[in-house]
């Protein structure tokens, strides 16, 4: 009786197998659906009795045809939720080696470059990846030797799907951890993202960054051009996480360029404002300061990154001191082009003033007795306040302390 009852699935899946071979797309789509439906969740040694030990059979077959169609998206989620009824199994390692030995990695990561594909096929691809880099150090590897994180980062940076872009954000955090040969370029990849013009890429990529800064160990200094440049976002959720990765980044060895970096915003177009501001008529006058919205938007984030910074530590305002951020902060507090920058400027001076005594004696000779009593009384509101002569003296100040 088990010998008919054998035979009898041996009949069936060769049965099974012709009509897949002589089918049509519409006969094949009709078999994919109801192959998900019959065998989701299920192992490795289940499919194998279902196809009389001939599944892999099978998954050559869906492989095979996802390469020859998939440019055409020809059942391209059928065929993709097939394979990862296979690649997730349990008992399933063969599966995943047959369907790398065939070309499976450079198809997904393929897939994943096509333009005008709908974005559900590329969620079902990056989910492909991670089924596989999760089975092991060598399929991360592998990914990674098949420009897995050039292909995967693009993938990040230009889709406007954020389900997609989690989901490649998911996967460069997979391929950075336990995978040493390859986590720098991973670093890389995620930092060559941050230029990018999607608010939730760069959220996302500043978030891995900072989840795999302590798996990396080194630092490169690329980081801090585009960390700084991100600033320059409109959206606050890219701020904050920008921020968050700047008191990360405080405990590497590119604090000093980041340090720097962050006080010569405060003066985006000092140059251009020295040569072009128009001379003050009467306090109706219009003070202008050469720049743009965004630079101005980078000014204040530094600002508050810098206010944020100082107090961690008397040592980084120290540093800060030295570079000379409190002439920075009197230049911002001027700025009567962007109130935001001048409400951030005017709570860091007041802390500062209030911390070290050589700064209130400095600050106090350099604006006056009545501006720094108008300072000290209600710096949240101080900017409301400042007209065109006193914003004219805060800009000019030449406060260098030693």
């Amino acid at each position: 009786m088990p010998a008919i009852k054998e035979q009898e699935t041996i009949n069936n899946f060769r049965d099974f197998l012709r009509e897949w071979d002589n089918g049509n797309k519409a006969s094949r789509s009709r078999i994919l659906i109801t192959f998900i439906s019959l065998h989701q969740g299920k192992s490795g040694p289940e499919l194998e009795k279902e196809f009389a030990q001939g599944a892999s059979l099978f998954l050559a077959r869906l492989t095979t045809w996802l390469r020859l169609s998939y440019m055409f998206e020809t059942c391209l989620n059928e065929i993709l939720q097939s394979i990862s009824i296979f690649l997730s199994a349990s008992n399933s390692d063969r599966y995943k080696v047959e369907f790398v030995e065939v070309g499976g990695i450079l198809t997904l990561l393929e897939i994943l470059g096509l333009k005008n594909l709908e974005e559900n096929i590329k969620i079902a691809a990056l989910k492909l990846l991670q089924i596989l880099v999760n089975a092991g150090r060598q399929y991360k590897e592998l990914v990674c030797e098949s420009y897995g994180v050039r292909a995967v980062a693009k993938c990040l940076a230009s889709s406007r799907v954020e389900e997609t872009q989690e989901q490649a954000k998911v996967l460069l955090e997979m391929l950075a951890h336990g995978n040493p040969k390859y986590h720098n370029q991973v670093y890389r990849g995620l930092i060559a993202v941050l230029p990018c013009g999607s608010p939730k890429a760069q959220q996302l990529a500043l978030h891995a960054i900072r989840v795999i800064q302590t798996v990396v160990g080194t630092t490169y200094h690329s980081v801090v051009d585009s960390l700084l440049g991100v600033l320059q976002s409109m959206h606050l959720e890219v701020q904050d996480e920008a921020l968050q990765l700047i008191k990360e980044l405080m405990k590497t060895d590119v604090r000093p360029a980041l340090l720097k970096g962050l006080v010569a915003l405060l003066l985006p177009s000092e140059k251009e404002y020295k040569t072009s501001r128009p001379q003050i008529l009467d306090d109706v006058s219009v003070h202008q300061i050469s720049g743009s919205l965004p630079s101005f938007v980078q000014q204040a984030a530094a600002v508050k990154a810098i206010g944020i910074l100082s107090q961690e530590s008397t040592e980084l305002c120290e540093e800060l001191i030295k570079l000379r951020v409190v002439h920075h902060l009197l230049f911002v507090l001027g700025n009567r082009d962007h109130t935001e920058s001048q409400r951030q400027a005017s709570l860091v001076l007041k802390y500062y003033v209030l911390t070290f005594p050589i700064v209130k004696e400095q600050v106090r000779k350099a604006i006056g007795e009545n501006l720094f009593m108008m300072l000290m009384d209600n710096a949240d509101s101080l900017y409301m306040k400042i007209d065109c002569v006193q914003a004219d003296l805060l800009t000019s100040n030449q406060i260098n302390i030693p």
